[in-house]
């Protein structure tokens, strides 16, 4: 294992710190300006941030019967224009949504190659020893590892958009067990976060790295996630479903 990974195994951000805390008070969780310095570093990084549903138990803040994404989706459905960098206006909902989660709109300035945790894992330790720049990286829940890359682009005449096999948007989550490609349309939850049943989103690296290319890291990730799905014997995650077509 390389120096940068020896590195991501063993340093512990600022966010992380943030998010090991034990729960506190609403008063007190309200009144730590760290959660607010951690959102705007985001936002200095370019990527547009906007408020998210929180856990209340087991359940979802939206109280919605049933809700599919408890505490993983936005409050708004307007969240794709209102998803913004301004530091005033995340002031203002970190101090007066205290326990909020918060999403980042991609597809803007960023995309994000969302993985199987144990794929991600594999893929951030060669990536890293094969001195590739990789950019911000974060944990969600259990199961699954975001890799935070420049976006492919908005082009001007539609007909230049290159669609891809991988792409997903909030509604087609459950379609894609392996590889997702979050871009234009979609979001992620942002850290720090909180989840139900004490898990949460954390970052690995912070938003302080670079954004990189996403196709320095694709091939790498589309590897790790064939051979997570073979060694986990999991029908449903067939190269099919993790590999680049590279045909487009």
């Amino acid at each position: 294992m390389g120096a940068d990974s020896g590195r991501y195994r063993g340093t512990e951000s600022r966010i992380s710190q943030w998010l090991r805390r034990r729960s506190k008070p609403q008063g007190a969780e309200a009144a730590d300006p760290a959660r607010a310095e951690l959102l705007l570093a985001v936002a200095d990084a370019g990527m547009p941030i906007a408020p998210a549903a929180h856990p209340q138990g087991y359940r979802c803040s939206c109280e919605r019967i049933g809700c599919p994404t408890p505490a993983r989706h936005p409050v708004s459905f307007a969240w794709q224009t209102q998803s913004t960098t301004d530091r005033a206006q995340i002031e203002r909902w970190a101090d007066n949504q205290p326990l909020a989660n918060f999403i980042t709109a991609t597809g803007m300035i960023h995309d994000v190659l969302d993985v199987p945790l144990p794929a991600g894992e594999q893929a951030l330790e060669r990536l890293l020893t094969a001195g590739i720049d990789v950019g911000p990286v974060a944990t969600s829940g259990e199961d699954r590892m975001l890799f935070f890359t420049a976006t492919r682009g908005t082009p001007e005449d539609e007909d230049e958009w290159w669609p891809c096999e991988l792409d997903c948007h909030p509604e087609t989550m459950d379609a894609h067990p392996g590889l997702r490609w979050h871009c234009r349309g979609s979001y992620v939850l942002l850290p720090p976060a909180r989840l139900p049943g004490e898990l949460d989103v954390r970052w690995v690296r912070g938003p302080e790295h670079e954004l990189p290319d996403p196709l320095t890291l694709l091939e790498t990730l589309t590897e790790a996630c064939a051979r997570y799905a073979g060694s986990a014997g999991q029908s449903e995650l067939d190269r099919g479903a993790v590999a680049w077509p590279m045909s487009r």
